[in-house]
Order: C-alpha cells, then sequence, then structure tokens
C-alpha cells in the first residue's frame, strides 16, 4: 500500500507555537471563504478572518479558534500565522461566555464613548471561541 501523504501545520501567534503536527488535512477561515488544504497544494497566501482552523489528524477533528491572521501553503507546509490562536481544549467556555456577554452590554449600550467596531470584533471573538469549543 502507498504511503500517506502529510503536509506539515504550523499555528503560531506572537506569543507562542499553538499547534505544529504532519497533517493529511486542513480546513483555513480565508478572507473570502473556507480553504481545504491537502499535501502538494500549489502554493498559496491569504489573508485569515476570525474563526476555526479544523484539522484532520489520525482519523480525529482537532478545531483552532483564530482571530484573523495570514496562512501560507508552500512545499507540503501550512503557516497560519494568527493574531490570536486557541485549541478547542484550551478555550475557557465561561470566559468566553463571560466576553460575549461584556461586548454585548457595551454595543447595548449605544454611548457615544463606545468603541461599536471594537465591541464588535470582541464580540465575533467570543462567539468563535463558544462555537469552537461547542
Amino acid at each position: 500500500m502507498a504511503e500517506e501523504k502529510l503536509q506539515r501545520l504550523e499555528v503560531v501567534t506572537p506569543e507562542r507555537k499553538v499547534y505544529s503536527e504532519d497533517i493529511r488535512f486542513v480546513v483555513l477561515p480565508g478572507s473570502e471563504g473556507e480553504l481545504g488544504i491537502l499535501p502538494e497544494h500549489a502554493p498559496l497566501v491569504s489573508a485569515l478572518k476570525i474563526g476555526q482552523v479544523r484539522v484532520q489528524h489520525e482519523g480525529k477533528t482537532l478545531k483552532i479558534a483564530v482571530s484573523g491572521g495570514f496562512a501560507e501553503v508552500r512545499n507540503n507546509r501550512v503557516t497560519v500565522l494568527a493574531n490570536a490562536a486557541e485549541r478547542e481544549d484550551q478555550i475557557n467556555l465561561e470566559r468566553a461566555q463571560a466576553a460575549k456577554e461584556r461586548a454585548e452590554q457595551r454595543l447595548a449600550s449605544g454611548g457615544s464613548d463606545i468603541d461599536t467596531a471594537r465591541a464588535e470584533a470582541a464580540l465575533k471573538r467570543a462567539i468563535n471561541r463558544i462555537k469552537t469549543v461547542s
């Protein structure tokens, strides 16, 4: 039987390396839609939006919440440079729910001193973290 081709996936943030393994398949939250990457994929650079990186590894699916960034695909290597990233087993659901509630309250208050774009981004990040765990 032919040996299964793999590719190296690395997910890094400015603070740490979140994930580094040889994998079969990964789905990335590209800025224009989801990107499915198999070994031998053509070279690619893409901006990422807030979303989930879904990794298929050894018959299981692992989810990693990312808060934007960039991905590069080249020579059977997928590098995700994320602003922030957390594996599903590292996410504190209670903290994510509290962050969601705070952002919703900020947006609901509607005061002129509220940075709406920042509150909306915080809400999207919190919802993404909750979805990743669920």
